[in-house]
């Protein structure tokens, strides 16, 4: 099953708590993106996020996958306290192929995927030929209003 992940951090060493992901996933990723840089957003008083996708293929269900998503962001003592509050670990599935649900729990695709410059700007680096919803990610890009996504 092949998906996009979009980890994000800004709370202790951001880019260790990325390569945990990165590790999870390295036998099974076929595309990583570069680092982003983004300024938070709801709350701005916080550090900026980093922000990385990746393309895998996986031989989990969706719902195994977001275990092992989930796993993550509790190894990296995730505290969901504050919506867009500062983070150790996001790790979200933002698409997965021929799959899709809207359970609260799993919504797939992300349903604010097609909003955000630091999960599309990574997603395009990674699968330049995805499709959201109908739309090329290039087409939904060069309609969003930049929100000072940086590639590191």
């Amino acid at each position: 099953m092949r998906a996009v992940l979009s980890s994000g951090s800004n709370m202790g060493d951001a880019r260790a708590h990325l390569q945990t992901v990165a590790d999870e996933f390295a036998g099974e990723t076929l595309a990583a993106s570069s680092i982003y840089a983004t300024a938070p957003w709801g709350n701005t008083n916080q550090p900026d996020f980093l922000n990385q996708s990746l393309l895998v293929d996986v031989d989990d269900t969706p719902q195994q996958l977001l275990a092992r998503c989930q796993e993550l962001e509790q190894r990296a003592h995730r505290v969901r306290e504050e919506r867009w509050g500062p983070r150790t670990l996001d790790v979200d599935i933002i698409w997965v192929e021929g799959y899709t649900s809207d359970n609260p729990e799993l919504t797939v695709p992300h349903p604010r995927a097609h909003l955000r410059q630091f999960v599309l700007e990574p997603w395009f680096e990674v699968d330049p030929g995805a499709v959201l919803n109908g739309a090329s990610i290039s087409e939904l890009l060069e309609n969003l209003e930049d929100q000072g996504v940086r590639k590191l």
